[in-house]
């Protein structure tokens, strides 16, 4: 007997955290001139599962997202840098919120606009390179802090052959994050001035203090960095998503 109930309540536990997103977005129809709130609306109603994700559907954790390794390379007049990210979490988007989307599955596009009351990121860091000639060469920890911030992610698929010069089925997705704006953010990089403690908090100071210029200038490489992390992260989650599927009308 209490084997069971035992087994009946562990059904209905599965049950009742399964998500059928079909029904889900069911009122959604493709040729609906609604379809993009619809789908926005429908996306910001799952946020109590990003935490969870849809193991259903091949959808991992999104909040935190995790990224083992991110490398980004400048060559120009001013700087020559290798930097690598490793170990990169990603935490807020459980209470983001999507305000705007647009999809064009004639053109294999998905772009939507989200606004973070608190986005946090950490990880480890190293870098080699020169700046304005000088050496360069540093690791550490580092972590970002972002506050009412807004940025807009692009996904697109193009269509790729293969080495028989047949089109691939599921071509790869290429992610396109902008930052459009941030009232406030916290940047803390560990170890930035070889551990002489004085200067690394005065530099943590000054950058803290003075960051909105610097966040103009950074914005392009924070955009490249997030832009190559999330496009793993998406490929990892949302390649054999069944969008057919779910949108069948």
């Amino acid at each position: 007997m209490w084997n069971i109930a035992i087994i009946s309540f562990w059904v209905i536990g599965i049950v009742k955290c399964q998500v059928d997103l079909r029904r889900h977005f069911g009122y959604c129809r493709k040729n609906s001139s609604n379809f993009d709130n619809c789908v926005k609306d429908g996306i910001n109603n799952l946020r109590p599962y990003f935490k969870s994700g849809l193991r259903d559907y091949g959808i991992g954790s999104l909040d935190p997202f995790y990224a083992q390794e991110v490398v980004q390379k400048r060559d120009n007049a001013l700087f020559n840098y290798k930097l690598v990210l490793r170990n990169v979490t990603e935490a807020g988007w459980s209470i983001s919120e999507m305000t705007r989307f647009r999809c064009d599955l004639k053109n294999n596009l998905i772009q939507y606009t989200q606004t973070f009351p608190d986005k946090k990121l950490n990880g480890l860091y190293e870098i080699d390179g020169s700046f304005m000639g000088r050496p360069i060469s540093n690791q550490g920890s580092w972590s970002l802090g972002l506050y009412d911030f807004v940025q807009t992610t692009t996904i697109t698929r193009k269509p790729q052959k293969d080495g028989r010069g047949k089109y691939i089925s599921k071509p790869p997705l290429k992610v396109k994050v902008n930052i459009q704006n941030s009232k406030k953010l916290e940047l803390h990089i560990g170890h930035l001035a070889g551990g002489r403690r004085i200067v690394e908090n005065m530099l943590d100071w000054i950058i803290n203090s003075a960051w909105q210029p610097g966040f103009v200038i950074l914005s392009p490489l924070i955009n490249d960095l997030v832009s190559t992390a999330f496009t793993k992260i998406m490929n990892d989650n949302f390649q054999n998503f069944p969008l057919e599927q779910i949108f069948p009308y």
